[in-house]
């Protein structure tokens, strides 16, 4: 999420989050459930994420969906 600069930028900027409180989330669902939700909205990001946790885009959407039951 973080490796590329301009979508971490575009990622704080969305969630209001700072550096420090997107670390000490790691931990929250709900901070989980945001990360997926933005990667899942723009499907390029989505992509380059499921590569380099070397997995697939449809393993995160489920991950997802899992965050929210």
């Amino acid at each position: 999420m973080l490796e590329d600069a301009d979508r971490a930028a575009r990622y704080l900027e969305l969630t209001g989050l700072d550096p420090d409180t997107l670390r000490e989330g790691l931990g929250d669902p709900a901070v989980l459930a945001s990360t997926l939700d933005f990667l899942a909205n723009h499907e390029p990001d989505l992509i380059r994420a499921a590569e380099a946790l070397a997995v697939t885009p449809e393993e995160l959407i489920a991950a997802r969906q899992e965050l929210s039951q």
